[in-house]
């Protein structure tokens, strides 16, 4: 089911693809965002077969200047502060090739990915996003939100490479740069986690497609320096509100504000100091966007 008509679609030039018979680092850019993670990192960065950068979110450890010595092939833009999500934005922008790759400091793309990725972006103008499938840990155990993208219930449209999507996870998708940055890339007032759905929402409002392709692959290792479950829940909570405050029908702000105080007490109230800017970029998705959404909440 395309969430967007055929009319809004984004008008595309005929001749040929942007990146088509250019080396590989003509066409993807991996952007990877870090901090305090340096060993990790390191091991990571090695593993990419495309011009890297690295947006470092203030890190502490010595990152910078350890990736700087050892890996001096990596463009580093070394924040002062932490940016959450917004710093992987300031890594798509310094990219220069047609076609943006995003990974974490524990996540890599398989060996031949990011080829076949850009050619996924070649073969469909339309396309602007691409989730792969993730295998976790050295088992590579497949996680469990790929098994949901994979039987999407918006199905799969003739011009998109798989099932289409209104989500993605970050450290695992790859992008159309001008499509991206034209709907404003990731934002400060979410931060991070949960920093995806907007930029779905916006995507799919523009007429853009984004697919899960099941044959395309990434390996991540998580990280054993991250939050504790709960913290990581009351984050996605408050993201959640502050994405329905800025692109839901009041309804379904009136919804998430009832449920996050219900559920996550918490979430919400972190969230109370960054409702203002949510207000500020406040534009209700189309309706074939919730029309969308709506499909997917009735498949459960």
């Amino acid at each position: 089911m395309p969430v967007e008509p055929p009319s809004s679609r984004p008008e595309t030039a005929a001749g040929p693809a942007p990146s088509a018979g250019r080396p590989l680092a003509e066409r993807v850019t991996v952007v990877v965002v870090s901090k305090d993670r340096r060993d990790e990192l390191l091991a990571s960065l090695r593993r990419h077969e495309a011009p890297v950068v690295l947006v470092d979110n203030g890190s502490s450890d010595g990152t910078v200047e350890a990736v700087r010595r050892e890996l001096p092939h990596v463009d580093v833009v070394a924040l002062p502060a932490n940016r959450g999500a917004a710093a992987r934005t300031l890594g798509v922008e310094r990219a220069r090739t047609p076609y943006v790759a995003f990974a974490d400091d524990d996540s890599w793309w398989a060996p031949g990915m990011l080829a076949r990725v850009a050619d996924l972006f070649d073969a469909s103008p339309r396309l602007a996003l691409v989730n792969a499938r993730i295998l976790v840990g050295p088992e590579e155990r497949l996680d469990g939100i790929c098994e949901v993208m994979a039987r999407s219930a918006l199905g799969t449209d003739d011009d998109l490479p798989g099932p289409s999507l209104l989500g993605f996870v970050a450290c695992a998708a790859a992008v159309r740069r001008d499509a991206f940055l034209k709907v404003g890339g990731f934002d400060d007032v979410v931060f991070f986690p949960g920093e995806e759905e907007r930029v779905a929402y916006d995507l799919a409002a523009a007429g853009h497609g984004l697919a899960y392709v099941d044959d395309v692959v990434i390996h991540h290792h998580p990280s054993p320096r991250r939050d504790v479950r709960d913290e990581r829940a009351v984050k996605v909570a408050r993201a959640a509100f502050l994405t329905a405050v800025m692109r839901r029908p009041w309804p379904h702000v009136a919804g998430s504000l009832v449920r996050t105080a219900r559920q996550r007490p918490r979430a919400l109230w972190r969230a109370r100091t960054s409702v203002p800017a949510a207000l500020r970029q406040r534009r209700v998705n189309p309706p074939a966007v919730e029309a969308g959404l709506k499909v997917l909440v009735e498949a459960g």
